[in-house]
């Protein structure tokens, strides 16, 4: 089994963690979900990690996030069961408060990076366990702040994904951010929590046929059909972190042939789908799909307005055969994926969101690749007064894809996906083995000397 370094433990301050509540009275009243919201798939926290070389005062913090919450009253409220609706969520507007946490680790930031591209289970020291029976019981959001002997710091928020996205996280972080080292100027994007602009038609339409989702139903004799996670979960996993730098992506899009216009986001997700697939040896005949995050916002009629603070994004499904994905060129791999985002028009995500009033439809995650674009975001901007962050990505790596940000390279993207480890050096090899020179030859950085192409 490889074995990956270990962080050393935290030392918590006395009576951690606390309660920050919203600085001025808040609206306390039940928040509706969407169907995008509560789907069962997005029933877990986003669990963000950030490296700062320099920390910032452990009171202001405190300060400006119980300010920041006025605006973002919902992450001091508490997910409950809806009282009307079956197998619902809903928030609890009620002022409760977000987890905070302040910490030690006998760590430099400098150490931290040389570990930073492959997360391990003790990085979990990094962000309080909650104890909880249930999902529900987690407050929204929970922050633990962890100095280091450097005097450098380590932020890690753990935001539901029920309350918002990526974009939504973002928001929120820069929010708090500003008010941090601004806080007299009006905030740029104030949050928007109704979520009635995507409530379901009644009755429900549903138009078109939607395979990012499967209905729950017995399976004969009680046997599964191949569910490629519930294999991947069974075996021991280690994480794969690849940095594809902006000649390393121009070297991808040429290898579509015929030439095609394609987006980096195209090229990298069907790039890491066929070459998962591979890895994976799986049979020839059998049906893979890869579900990706795609931002509707601007896609739905009237446009979601900006500032949107629910869940503003859905999965666009490319599905293919193993062997045709393996033995046709990029080319294939791309169209599928652009394919499946042209589908997504407002009727067709109306659709879908009338699809899933039916609690018995859950997403096909058995026989797909899951992958999220983390970057893009902005997320690897925050900065709290004392610069922007040496690293930032997840606090574990899953055997979901994220596409990451990489600090200080705005072009250049960080694929990180955990693997069996009997195939990681195999699904390496299969990432890298089309860029051919570029990936001996670009000049930038060492840093990637272990998890890139140098």
């Amino acid at each position: 089994m490889l074995k990956l370094p270990e962080l050393p433990d935290c030392f918590y301050q006395k009576n951690q963690p606390t309660l920050i509540f919203p600085s001025s009275p808040t609206p306390k009243h039940s928040l509706y979900l969407s169907n995008l919201d509560d789907q069962k798939f997005l029933r877990f926290s986003i669990k963000y990690l950030y490296l700062f070389k320099k920390s910032i005062s452990i009171d202001i913090l405190k300060y400006s996030l119980s300010k920041v919450l006025v605006h973002y009253y919902p992450l001091a409220g508490r997910l409950r069961a809806s009282t009307e609706v079956d197998q619902k969520l809903e928030v609890d507007c009620n002022g409760e408060g977000a987890v905070f946490a302040e910490a030690f680790m006998d760590i430099t930031a400098e150490e931290f990076l040389d570990l930073s591209m492959k997360p391990n289970k003790s990085w979990r020291k990094l962000l309080y366990r909650v104890e909880a029976q249930s999902f529900l019981d987690i407050p929204p959001l929970v922050v633990q702040v962890t100095n280091l002997r450097c005097g450098g710091m380590i932020v890690c928020t753990s935001i539901n994904h029920c309350v918002c996205d990526g974009i939504g996280t973002s928001q929120f972080l820069h929010a708090w951010a500003q008010i941090t080292t601004k806080q007299n100027l009006d905030l740029p994007i104030l949050p928007l929590h109704s979520r009635h602009l995507l409530k379901p038609r009644n009755p429900p339409e549903i138009t078109f046929t939607h395979p990012e989702y499967v209905r729950i139903a017995p399976r004969e004799n009680g046997h599964l059909d191949m569910d490629i996670n519930h294999f991947l979960q069974s075996q021991p996993l280690v994480p794969s972190s690849l940095t594809f730098t902006a000649s390393h992506l121009l070297h991808l899009k040429k290898q579509c042939v015929p030439s095609l216009k394609c987006t980096t986001f195209e090229v990298l997700a069907s790039h890491t789908w066929r070459s998962w697939v591979r890895a994976l040896d799986l049979s020839p005949s059998l049906n893979v799909k890869l579900l990706f995050s795609v931002n509707v916002r601007k896609r739905l009629v009237p446009e979601i307005p900006q500032g949107y603070y629910g869940n503003g994004f859905v999965l666009g499904c490319a599905q293919s055969c193993s062997q045709d994905l393996i033995t046709s060129n990029m080319y294939h791999g791309v169209k599928l994926v652009q394919q499946a985002k042209s589908r997504l028009t407002d009727d067709y995500v109306r659709s879908m969101i009338d699809l899933l009033e039916d609690k018995s439809v859950k997403t096909d995650l058995p026989m797909s690749l899951v992958i999220s674009q983390w970057s893009k975001l902005g997320l690897e901007d925050l900065d709290f007064g004392e610069g922007k962050p040496l690293h930032m990505g997840p606090l574990t790596s899953d055997i979901y894809c994220l596409f990451l940000p990489v600090a200080g390279d705005f072009d250049a993207v960080r694929v990180l996906l955990s693997v069996p480890e009997s195939v990681l050096e195999k699904f390496e090899y299969y990432m890298k083995e089309c860029l051919g020179n570029a990936a001996n030859g670009d000049a930038k950085g060492s840093h990637v000397e272990e998890n890139g192409f140098c």
